[in-house]
């Protein structure tokens, strides 16, 4: 690891340690809502009663409230499935296991999303550290953060909450109206 890399690493040790939910709000991992129709692309915006009925009490607390659940006690940390992963709110992509790598962190990591205009970033300044929030473009969930300390080729981190983000298998793509991803599988 390059020296000028260890304290943006450690700061994230350091701030994983003292995560803590809102009193009520469950550590366990999220089990995201099954799809029952194929995406189309589009999105329609769901009140927060609408919300608070289509996802757990974590996923919304995560989405909307810019929660962060727990290292290594979250659904997709150790994920090795070959698939996309989708905003759990709105169900546009944004993550593909071909750019996921194992950060040790404890949350989902990828060197880059599928498309760089499905994330949008904002300065975050809470707890005492400057970080680049991540939010999806389309329902503006938060989904994490990025970092500069990533692997290759982009050197960057989008270090993820597993409650934010739905796994589609790569099997199951086009079935579920995400079947121009598969080209993300070809050797």
């Amino acid at each position: 690891m390059k020296p000028g890399k260890i304290f943006p690493l450690f700061a994230v040790f350091i701030f994983a340690s003292i995560v803590v939910l809102k009193p009520g709000v469950t550590a366990e991992p999220a089990v995201a809502q099954a799809k029952t129709t194929p995406w189309t692309g589009e999105f329609t915006r769901l009140d927060d009663e609408q919300l608070k009925t289509q996802l757990t009490e974590l996923q919304y607390e995560v989405t909307q409230n810019e929660d962060t659940e727990r290292p290594f006690k979250n659904e997709y940390w150790d994920n090795k499935q070959e698939g996309i992963y989708v905003d759990v709110v709105s169900g546009e992509p944004l993550f593909s296991s071909t750019h996921k790598f194992k950060s040790g962190t404890g949350w989902p990591s990828f060197y880059q999303p599928i498309d760089g205009k499905v994330i949008n970033e904002h300065t975050d300044t809470r707890f005492f550290m400057k970080r680049t929030e991540l939010k999806s473009s389309m329902a503006d969930s938060h989904l994490g953060h990025v970092f500069d300390d990533g692997p290759e080729p982009t050197g960057l981190r989008y270090c993820i909450n597993s409650a934010s983000l739905r796994f589609v298998p790569k099997e199951q793509l086009k079935a579920q109206g995400y079947g121009e991803y598969l080209t993300l599988f070809e050797d």
